[in-house]
């Protein structure tokens, strides 16, 4: 008896490798700090909690229609509207159970096997894995620390080919924090205009976790919107992650595709995390602000620490809440017992040395760099990178 090939053809994801490796060593009783996983560490509002248990009083327990409620689909365009003067009928918006299954439904309703997709690395580890379920061909655009890892109008126009069939990219971006201007995502839409079968998913999970001012989406430029899919949700902005709701926004026909996948994966989603997402979505954004302002401190501190340690080269993040240094300093080096020959061993050895668990940068398209998150408390921060500092001062 054998499994699917399908298995075959796309790996776990590393974040989430990494932190079922430090889950290991914290039940040996190992005091392992956690900067992999890309999870607010704050609890969600209590008005959004307010609303889930009115929802679970007034019955909401039934099943939901597939794309979701309608005040919820409305609550979305309310919000596109609101912060990004887009303008979104509920039939252009899908719910589901978080963003990543909306990245799923639209790259499976795009992609056919052997078209190509164009990712500027680094990249947030399921896009190409996805692209990969979906027997797409990944076409990586590497990026530079250097160039503030965007890709460039004319790296985009050089990759483009007859089996170009899809553009995805995130901004604020995972891993990088990049956050694109308007000024970037304009250029990079001249060259859209010039290629009209070429669809674009725009990942804007960290729209509010922006450091350097206003979000821009690339949505805004009405000759591409009809080609772009929005995927957005709460699991950032409202500290959750654990309630599952994701959503995108695209032309009728895209969303009608999205709906029809969704209908035979998972149906709608939860019907209470609905109601509690209409009163995120619509009510005053001041605990989303809060966060970030909060996440801001944490960067500050982050990037004063990490300066104090030699051969770290790092991108000063402009959105999310991560920093992606070049670590190729230290390949080659060793400590007598271990020797780093590249990102995953890196990362390892903090994990095993140190106890601090991080995510390699190939996951990423990026193997000279590691995902440090500062989505933890500051006094975490502060005693993982004073651990980080001592563990690789024993490398020679």
């Amino acid at each position: 008896m054998s499994l699917s090939s399908l298995l075959q053809r796309f790996s776990e994801p590393e974040t989430l490798k990494m932190a079922k490796l430090g889950r290991e060593l914290r039940a040996k009783g190992i005091d392992v700090i956690d900067l992999s996983l890309g999870e607010p560490d704050f609890d969600t509002p209590q008005h959004i909690k307010d609303a889930a248990v009115k929802a679970i009083a007034d019955n909401w327990s039934h099943y939901t229609p597939v794309p979701g409620f309608l005040d919820l689909r409305e609550a979305v365009c309310a919000k596109l509207k609101r912060d990004n003067n887009l303008d979104y009928k509920p039939e252009n918006i899908v719910a589901s159970t978080g963003a990543k299954q909306s990245l799923a439904n639209a790259i499976l309703a795009i992609v056919d096997e052997g078209e190509e997709v164009i990712i500027p690395t680094p990249y947030w580890v399921t896009y190409s894995e996805l692209v990969k379920i979906a027997r797409g061909i990944v076409v990586e655009v590497h990026t530079s620390l250097e160039s503030g890892f965007k890709i460039t109008p004319e790296q985009l126009e050089a990759a483009i080919t007859d089996k170009t069939k899809l553009f995805l990219f995130s901004s604020p971006c995972n891993p990088s924090g990049a956050v694109y201007s308007k000024e970037e995502l304009q250029a990079l839409a001249e060259v859209f205009k010039k290629y009209p079968n070429i669809y674009i998913i725009s990942d804007e999970i960290y729209e509010y976790i922006n450091f350097v001012g206003k979000h821009e989406s690339i949505a805004q430029f009405d000759y591409l919107k009809d080609r772009i899919i929005l995927i957005n949700g709460l699991s950032k902005g409202f500290a959750m992650t654990g309630w599952r709701l994701g959503y995108i926004a695209a032309n009728a026909e895209v969303a009608k595709a999205n709906e029809k996948i969704q209908g035979q994966l998972t149906s709608g989603t939860c019907s209470i995390t609905q109601k509690a997402g209409v009163v995120a979505l619509t009510a005053d954004l001041k605990p989303s602000f809060d966060m970030t302002e909060e996440f801001a401190r944490r960067r500050v501190k982050t990037l004063e620490l990490v300066k104090d340690i030699p051969g770290l080269k790092c991108f000063e993040p402009e959105g999310a809440f991560y920093i992606f240094p070049d670590v190729s300093y230290y390949y080659g080096k060793s400590d007598g017992e271990n020797t780093i020959n590249n990102s995953a061993d890196f990362s390892m050895y903090l994990l095993n040395t140190a106890h601090v668990s991080s995510v390699m940068g190939d996951a990423f398209g990026e193997p000279k760099c590691v995902r440090f998150s500062f989505a933890n408390s500051m006094g975490n921060i502060e005693k993982a990178w004073a651990r980080i500092k001592d563990a690789l001062a024993k490398l020679k």
